[in-house]
C-alpha cells in the first residue's frame, strides 16, 4: 500500500468523524453544515475523492435533498394549521385519564405522523404536543416522550417520504412507491408492535401511577379539516406520480403550494419562514456529508463491508445484512451508513437494499449517535427541562433494537417471497 493511499484513507476517516463530532456536539449551536462543508471540500483538495465523483454524488443526492426540503416545509405548514395540536387533544381525550390508552394514542399517532410527514416531524413537532398532553392527563410524560423517539426511527419504514434513509434506499431500490410501500407495510408493522410490546411492560412503572390531573385545559382546538384533506391528496400524488413515472417531489411541492400560498394568502406566515422550515443548511450538510461518506467509502471502506455482507436474498442473508447495517449506523450515523451500504447491495436487488433500511432505521434506538433525529430528540427534551437518561435509552435499546430488527427483517423476508418485487 503506498504512501499516498494511506494518507488518503486517513484524511477520509478523520474527516468523517470530525463531522459527525461536530453534529452531535454543535458547538456554539451552529449548524452541522459549518464543519461538513470545509469537510467536503478538503476531501476533494487532498485527492480523497476526485471533483468528477463528488459533483456525480451531489446529482445523485440532489433530487432526495430538495424532497426532504419539501416534506420538512409540509410538516411544519402542517403544525402551524393546527394539526398536532388538534392530535394531541384527540389522544387526551380518548385515553380518559389512563396512562396506558395515553401510551397506545401517542403510538398511534407518532406511526402515523413518523410514516406520512417523515420523522422529523415526530421529534421536532410532536414531542413538545407530547409532553403537553401528558401534562394535561396528569400522567407520568416519560413512556410517552421516549415513545417519539423510537418511534421517529422505528415507524419510519413504511413509506419512501417517511425518512431520508427511506428516499435514498427508494432511489436504489428501482420499486414503485406503492411496490415500496407495500413491500414495508408488513416490516413497518412488526416494529411497531414489538416496540408497543416492549413499552408496555419497560415502563409498567410509570403506566401504573394514577394520573394527577393537570390544570383545566383550554378550549380543545378544531381539527384543520382543510389541512388533512391536503395533506390526504399530497399521499395519494406520491401514488400518482409513482405510476405516472414523475418524481413524488411533485406532489409534494403541489402540496406545499396549496398550504404555504393560503398561509402566505392570510398573512399567517411569511417567505422567511418558509424557507426556515426547509432547513436549507440542514440539506446542504447532506449534501456535503454525502461527498465525504464518498471518499470514505472510496478508500477502503467497501471493501471491508463487502468482506463482511453477505449476498441474496435468504433469511440469513438479510439478516446478516440488517444486522450489519444497524451496528454501522450506530458507529458513524445512520445517514452515512446507508449512503456506505446502498452501492454495495444495489446489484443484489431489492431485498438486500430494504434489509439495510431496515438496519439502519431500527439500529440507531440503541445509542444516541445512531440517528440525528434522536440527536434532535434530546434537544427537545433539554428545552423542557427534562434529561435524557443513557442508561434508560440504552436499555430500552438492548430489548427492542434486536427484536425489531428479527421481526422486521422476518416480515420483510416473508413478504418478497409472497408478492416479489
Amino acid at each position: 500500500m503506498s504512501t499516498t493511499t494511506v494518507v488518503t484513507e486517513t484524511v477520509s476517516v478523520v474527516l468523517l468523524l470530525g463531522v459527525l463530532a461536530f453534529a452531535v456536539v454543535r458547538p456554539r449551536g451552529l449548524p452541522e453544515a459549518t464543519a461538513a462543508v470545509p469537510a467536503a471540500a478538503l476531501a476533494v483538495a487532498v485527492g480523497a475523492v476526485s471533483a468528477a465523483d463528488a459533483w456525480q454524488q451531489t446529482r445523485t443526492l440532489l433530487p432526495v435533498v430538495v424532497f426532504l426540503a419539501l416534506i420538512l416545509m409540509l410538516a411544519q405548514l402542517c403544525a402551524d394549521e393546527g394539526l398536532f395540536e388538534a392530535a394531541g387533544a384527540a389522544v387526551a381525550r380518548w385515553c380518559g385519564g389512563s396512562p396506558r390508552r395515553l401510551l397506545t394514542g401517542v403510538f398511534a399517532v407518532a406511526a402515523a405522523i413518523t410514516a406520512v410527514l417523515s420523522l422529523d416531524a415526530t421529534v421536532v413537532l410532536l414531542t413538545p404536543v407530547v409532553f403537553a398532553t401528558a401534562a394535561r392527563v396528569g400522567a407520568r410524560a416519560r413512556p410517552q416522550v421516549y415513545a417519539t423517539a423510537h418511534l421517529a426511527n422505528s415507524a419510519s419504514l413504511l413509506l419512501p417520504v417517511s425518512n431520508l434513509t427511506n428516499l435514498l434506499a427508494f432511489a436504489a431500490s428501482g420499486l414503485s412507491f406503492t411496490r415500496f410501500a407495500a413491500l414495508m407495510a408488513l416490516p413497518w408493522l412488526a416494529a411497531v408492535a414489538v416496540e408497543y410490546a416492549v413499552f408496555r411492560r419497560f415502563f409498567r412503572a410509570d403506566l401504573a401511577v394514577a394520573p394527577v390531573p393537570g390544570p383545566a385545559a383550554g378550549r380543545d382546538p378544531g381539527v384543520p379539516v382543510f389541512t388533512l384533506v391536503v395533506v390526504a391528496l399530497t399521499l395519494g400524488g406520491f401514488v400518482v406520480t409513482s405510476f405516472a413515472g414523475l418524481a413524488p417531489a411533485w406532489a409534494a411541492l403541489a402540496g406545499v403550494l396549496v398550504l404555504g400560498g393560503r398561509a402566505l394568502a392570510q398573512r399567517r406566515t411569511g417567505p422567511r419562514a418558509l424557507v426556515t422550515a426547509a432547513a436549507p443548511l440542514f440539506c446542504l450538510f447532506v449534501l456535503a456529508l454525502g461527498i465525504v461518506v464518498k471518499a470514505v467509502v472510496d478508500n477502503g471502506l467497501d471493501t471491508g463491508l463487502g468482506r463482511l455482507l453477505p449476498a441474496g436474498t435468504s433469511l440469513p442473508a438479510l439478516l446478516g445484512v440488517a444486522a450489519v447495517a444497524a451496528l454501522l449506523a450506530n458507529v458513524i450515523n445512520n445517514l452515512p451508513a446507508v449512503l456506505a451500504l446502498l452501492p454495495l447491495v444495489q446489484p443484489g436487488g431489492a431485498g438486500p437494499v430494504l434489509a439495510v433500511l431496515i438496519g439502519v432505521n431500527l439500529g440507531p434506538n440503541l445509542t444516541y449517535v445512531g440517528s440525528l433525529a434522536t440527536l434532535l430528540w434530546r434537544r427537545v427534551l433539554h428545552a423542557h427541562d427534562t434529561r435524557a437518561e443513557l442508561g434508560s435509552f440504552t436499555r430500552l435499546g438492548l430489548v427492542t433494537v434486536p427484536a425489531t430488527l428479527l421481526a422486521s427483517t422476518l416480515a420483510l423476508w416473508g413478504m418478497l417471497h409472497l408478492v416479489g418485487t
